[in-house]
């Protein structure tokens, strides 16, 4: 048994989708879950939606049509998702007539992008001979907490009703991602990209041999190939190096999808939809070193740097824990944490609005001098060859300097898998292809 993920970009239009549904025939003797996630841009022309509804203006015309269209051209019966787009519109309805929309509003809107997939999908499947069936994960067992947006899947504790639940169908499920429910029966979401998550979380339900993570990319590279065309795909990768890399902003895999893998022991093999004789990169318990100084380079664009510094009667440490407790208060994510003697650096997940960051700057400045800088990116670089490596840092700055770039609040994992620093925005490309070449310059092959 195997769990195969299709990611928005893969199943975007009828092409695509028969591509995808050919790669499952391929697998029905391994017994495949297929799990998906919203078609194409779905997911950001609901939130729209929702958005536009708060205004008074209920426009999902261009939703409803893009469905249909595919639905037309995948010779899908339009009655099989008609209920759904109704729905739609009535929740649309009902944002317009309070003006207000919610998290839990705003999940429910989102919803609907899954739902909408895995009926498509299921019915293109049943229409190519392979008898499917659409499922939403929360009737399966797929609970989180209530934390709308980014709700957290109650694991371990609903693996065993998962497993129990699909244990019943004798199709193929064709499983909504992104999406569960909370103990009261409210829609969750689980944060973008959540299918890869709700893949791992059901292969480890049922004890699934591999989870594949079709996409629109032939794997894991060396670096982004928009900013470093050299970029070269990765054959292998450790679960730590993997973990690393989503951590920092490798778009390909969720943070969280290594998680139940890791538990369970599963390999996670991501792979390109139009190049499926493509081996991909793997993800295991194991990696071979590749001779270089590491394996990959990533960043994560537009976060922001606070820097806060200590009065004399508080301690770094008292420091530290109640500004953590304040940006937690007002949910605002710290990636990366730096300390010295008199200060500490604090860098968010990802931008924030001014309104976003406001209460917690306000409550911040009762304890500490501030200041706060925007427009910064982190950059990664991973790999095991790194353990050990003492001229590892030295060759990183030279690199960097070369390129006239001052790396800023530098921190290194335990495990010395990763050296993590901070430029501005408009130096991560020349950052990442000064990087690049240390990467490439040793490999004795690709790994």
């Amino acid at each position: 048994m195997l769990v195969m993920k299709f990611g928005g970009s893969s199943i975007s239009n009828a092409q695509k989708v028969l591509r995808a549904v050919e790669i499952v025939k391929t697998e029905l003797p391994n017994k495949p879950i297929v799990v998906v996630s919203a078609h194409g841009n779905t997911t950001e022309l609901l939130v729209s939606c929702a958005r536009v509804a708060k205004a008074g203006d209920i426009s999902p015309d261009e939703v409803v049509d893009y469905h249909f269209k595919l639905a037309d051209d995948l010779q899908v019966e339009r009655k099989l998702i008609e209920p759904l787009l109704f729905r739609l519109e009535a929740v649309l309805h009902g944002i317009s007539l309070l003006k207000e929309l919610t998290l839990r509003t705003m999940d429910t809107v989102m919803s609907f992008g899954e739902r909408l997939a895995s009926r498509i999908f299921a019915a293109t499947l049943a229409g190519n001979g392979v008898s499917a069936v659409p499922i939403n994960a929360y009737d399966i067992g797929f609970l989180t907490d209530s934390n709308h947006g980014t709700a957290r899947p109650l694991l371990p504790d609903i693996e065993k009703d998962i497993s129990r639940k699909l244990s019943r169908y004798a199709q193929t499920p064709v499983i909504t991602g992104f999406i569960g429910k909370d103990a009261k029966g409210e829609i969750t979401t689980i944060g973008r990209s959540g299918s890869d998550y709700t893949a791992s979380i059901i292969a480890a339900a049922v004890g699934a041999q591999e989870i594949q993570i079709w996409t629109d990319v032939d794997g894991i590279m060396t670096a982004d190939p928009s900013v470093e065309p050299a970029a070269r795909g990765l054959r292998e990768l450790s679960f730590d190096e993997a973990s690393e890399l989503a951590y920092y902003g490798a778009e390909v895999l969720h943070p969280s999808t290594l998680i139940p893998a890791i538990r369970k022991n599963i390999p996670v093999r991501v792979a390109n939809t139009l190049k499926a004789q493509l081996p991909g990169t793997v993800i295991h318990p194991g990696s071979k070193l590749t001779g270089g100084m590491a394996k990959s380079i990533v960043y994560k664009e537009d976060v922001c740097l606070l820097n806060l510094f200590s009065p004399r009667l508080l301690s770094v440490t008292s420091l530290m824990s109640s500004a953590l407790e304040i940006l937690a208060k007002y949910h605002v994510h710290t990636h990366v944490a730096v300390t010295s003697e008199a200060s500490i650096s604090l860098i968010t997940d990802r931008a924030y609005t001014d309104e976003e960051l406001g209460p917690a700057l306000a409550e911040l400045e009762g304890i500490a001098k501030l200041s706060l800088e925007r427009e910064k990116a982190i950059i990664c670089v991973v790999g095991e060859e790194m353990k050990g490596n003492a001229t590892i840092l030295g060759e990183i700055f030279a690199a960097l300097g070369s390129e006239g770039i001052n790396a800023r609040t530098v921190s290194q994992s335990a495990a010395e898998l990763n050296i993590a620093f901070l430029v501005d925005n408009s130096q991560i490309a020349p950052a990442v292809r000064a990087l690049h070449k240390l990467v490439l310059r040793k490999w004795k092959k690709i790994p």
